[in-house]
Order: structure tokens, then C-alpha cells, then sequence
């Protein structure tokens, strides 16, 4: 089993053990249907309850049972097992180190991703040293092929040289 961090616990919530659990992901309902997480030992932290609060996920684990317990936590990055994803949608570590490709020439590679709320911005570091910021967008991203290890893009007019 393939363990991804999926976010960190930033504080407790109540009295009954609940801890908040700031996300990782571009949808953090995707969180709301899991049964387990992971502490960064690989010991399971099994849900109980959760639901959504403002930009977190409010988490009570069984092995929580209370504040003070709860406080414990805080800190701690979360994993979860890495699952099959849609179409189209990537995990973040898979895509850093990818050969950015314009034209039929690797250029650069993707060093970074970055979500800005309205879309997600990639960061390629160019041959020449130089970093590009391209927003994740039709028309900019063209392709990601995680199995050749290269993501096609089109540099839009006016960030070119």
C-alpha cells in the first residue's frame, strides 16, 4: 500500500476529541467518505465522524477521546492510501520532476504546483535557469503523460523569451 500525505492537523475542535485537518487537495469533500488515515508510522487513525468547516475537514477518530488527546495531534500530517484518480486530475508528487515539453523540446522540468483558487499554476525551471509560472489551463497545458515522464504545454505569447 502507497502512502500520500493528504494534509496536517492544525488544531482541535470542541471538547469531544474532534481535530481540524487542513486539506491538501484542490476538493476536500473528496475526504469526507474516508474511513482511515494514516499517522506517518503507518498507524491507522479510523473515523468516526467528519465533516466540513470553513476551508478544514473536523475529524473525530476513534482513538481520539478527547481534548487534551486530541491537542496531541495537532501537528501531525495525515496519509491516506494513494487511489486511482479521474481523468485529467494528478497527485502532486506525480507530476514534480516531469520534462516540460514545447514544440517537440524538453525545455525545462515542473518543480513546483501552486493553487491560486480561480486555477492551479505550475512552476518549470527552463534549461537556461529560469522559472516559468504557467497557469493550469486549456490551451497552456496540452497533455500530461505520467508514463513518458513529460508534460506538453504551449507557452503562452508574452512569457516566452
Amino acid at each position: 500500500m502507497e502512502l500520500i500525505e493528504i494534509g496536517k492537523i492544525v488544531g482541535t475542535h470542541g471538547i469531544k476529541g474532534e481535530v481540524k485537518l487542513a486539506p491538501w487537495t484542490d476538493d476536500l469533500y473528496d475526504l469526507l467518505n474516508m474511513e482511515e488515515f494514516y499517522l506517518q508510522d503507518g498507524t491507522p487513525l479510523h473515523v468516526e465522524l467528519s465533516r466540513v468547516h470553513k476551508n478544514t475537514l473536523i475529524v473525530k477518530f476513534r482513538e481520539v477521546a478527547d481534548m487534551n488527546e486530541a491537542e496531541m495531534q495537532r501537528g501531525k500530517i495525515l496519509f491516506t492510501e494513494k487511489l486511482p484518480l479521474p481523468e485529467g486530475r494528478y497527485y502532486i508528487k506525480d507530476l514534480i520532476g516531469l520534462d516540460a515539453v514545447t514544440n517537440g523540446s524538453v525545455f525545462g522540468k515542473l518543480t513546483e504546483v501552486f493553487n491560486t483558487g480561480a486555477n492551479d499554476i505550475y512552476e518549470i525551471k527552463t534549461i537556461d535557469g529560469k522559472t516559468l509560472y504557467l497557469p493550469v489551463i486549456d490551451g497552456v497545458i496540452d497533455r500530461v503523460d505520467l508514463t513518458q515522464n513529460k508534460i506538453y504545454v504551449t507557452i503562452p505569447e508574452g512569457l516566452e523569451d
